[in-house]
């Protein structure tokens, strides 16, 4: 493999009268005689360990090479060969969940992977908290940096009860959203909020992992980003899907608190981004929370009642706590197709005595203790509307109809855990075949392994970049207009919708056209 990092065992000749070469040059022509063609910087911290360390290896050594972004860099010399234990660091740096995977370099296996919180999140669960949180206020934003760095670190440590080589790691591939890698580097975010929207760094790439307080010896690679909604995270869930090489058309849609489109094929790539809310992270319901343990995830009503699943329940010993994102979905979609609420997402309490009146609004318990009110589903609306229209607009800019998209990915933690039926039901996605729908996963992390293990794809990035078109949504026409017809369950104009009709039809005996 060609990635980002390589490490190769080198059986030097011995210096003698006839070969006066100096040690520097002795490693250089080596790595030349092995494959290693781009010029290759020894930094003098390398150059200071030359001698005794050659000596006392017999002159048989290896050496680990880290790309800067213009050619290797010497970071490490081991005596002997060790050119098997050559290890790097993917990761997906998300403003709720940081995930780390360790991958074997040589062979592309990938030997752990482990997760834990964003530790920003003691400054707010949502990005705006922590961005006036550290606003002009460099010691704040050392704190916020800190805690991004600790987060990648946790997660390092957590590897090494397995494999203890994380610090050994030679590359590490960072994507995230805009806000998370200025975090990442120390810089003042508010420029992503704040109009113009100029971002202060859209194209890191390679830093010293030392800079970076990162415990390792080579670099760390940032994911550049297309605008300051538009992040790196995408990018590289356009290196995974591939999308820019395909010949049909592709919608890829990220959405948490903002919703990332992109659309098209290797001909043109069309995107753009928005404001989506945090009700798919639990945020702004009455009982809403993170998926974490005792979050409902996932709900149906059959017979009347209301059956719930709660995450880390498999015991039976754990109560349900709150609901996140998906349950939200899953009990909408629901509450829809039984009636309860109608399409306007109104409960009708003549349906069912479940629904009930507490603090002066409509509410249905739909676990012990747990409810979930006329407010909440008037909030979570007004996100499934605008993850609507971004596809719609986008496919309309297009000149394209849903019927012309061959896939449709939805990526993210929403998009993996999400039930694809429930989403189409209340309007979130399209109504197209079922087949065209691709649960990308993480495709920021998927993205993040393939260019640790590829650096060719490093031109690929920049011609992803150079192809994309941005569309800011505020500025198209009908945009408001638009929005209201989407905020009708599953929309106003219930043709974009036949199999939710076809499924009204059959629990309620319904027509609506």
């Amino acid at each position: 493999m060609r990635g980002l990092s390589r490490k190769l065992y080198l059986d030097l000749s011995v210096p003698t009268e006839e070969d006066q070469r100096s040690d520097q040059q002795r490693i250089l022509e080596a790595l030349s005689a092995e494959g290693v063609k781009e010029e290759v910087h020894i930094p003098v911290r390398m150059l200071r360990q030359l001698y005794p360390l050659l000596d006392r290896a017999g002159w048989k050594i290896t050496v680990s090479l880290s790309w800067n972004g213009e050619k290797w860099e010497l970071v490490d010399i081991e005596s002997g060969d060790t050119a098997r234990q050559h290890y790097g660091l993917a990761v997906d740096l998300g403003s709720t969940t940081v995930v780390v995977r360790l991958l074997d370099c040589n062979s592309g296996e990938i030997l752990g992977e482990e997760s834990c919180f964003n530790k920003q999140i003691q400054w707010g669960t949502d990005i705006l908290s922590r961005i006036f949180f550290c606003k002009d206020d460099r010691k704040k934003l050392e704190e916020i940096r800190l805690a991004t760095v600790e987060s990648i670190i946790e997660c390092m440590d957590k590897l090494d009860v397995k494999h203890p080589v994380s610090r050994k790691c030679l590359s590490m591939v960072v994507a995230g959203n805009t806000t998370m890698i200025h975090f990442l580097l120390g810089i003042d975010a508010f420029c992503v909020f704040y109009t113009p929207h100029a971002v202060h760094a859209d194209r890191p790439g390679f830093q010293p992992a030392k800079d970076l307080d990162i415990p390792l010896n080579g670099y760390v690679y940032c994911y550049p980003a297309k605008s300051n909604y538009l992040g790196g995270d995408i990018i590289s869930g356009m290196i995974e899907t591939e999308l820019y090489k395909k010949d049909g058309i592709s919608v890829f849609f990220d959405i948490g608190t903002n919703g990332e489109l992109v659309i098209g094929n290797k001909d043109f790539l069309l995107c753009g981004a928005g404001a989506a809310g945090p009700a798919l992270e639990g945020g702004v319901v009455h009982t809403g929370m993170r998926a974490d343990a005792g979050a409902v995830d996932s709900v149906r009503i059959r017979g009347g009642k209301i059956h719930v699943h709660v995450i880390g329940n498999s015991s039976g010993k754990i109560s349900p706590k709150g609901i996140c994102g998906s349950g939200i979905v899953d009990l909408i979609a629901e509450l829809f197709l039984e009636g309860w609420i109608d399409i306007r997402g109104k409960f009708s309490p003549e349906k069912t005595n479940l629904i009930q009146k507490r603090e002066g609004q409509l509410c249905i318990e739909y676990a012990p203790g747990l409810y979930f009110y006329q407010k909440d589903i008037d909030e979570f609306i007004l996100t499934k509307a605008a993850a609507h229209i971004m596809v719609e607009i986008m496919l309309r800019e297009s000149g394209l109809e849903l019927n012309q998209a061959d896939r449709f990915y939805a990526a993210g933690s929403f998009g993996k855990y999400v039930s694809v039926e429930s989403a189409i039901t209340i309007g979130m996605y399209p109504d197209m075949e079922r087949e065209k729908m691709i649960n990308a996963e993480n495709s920021s992390l998927e993205g993040a392994q393939k260019l640790l293990l590829n650096k060719e794809l490093l031109a690929d990035i920049d011609q992803i970049l150079e192809e994309m078109t941005y569309i800011q949504f505020a500025e198209v026409d009908d945009f408001l207009e638009q929005m209201v017809a989407a905020q009708a369950l599953p929309h106003t104009d219930y043709k974009k919708y036949p199999t939710v009709m076809e499924k009204l039809k059959k629990r309620q005996n319904i027509c609506f056209y």
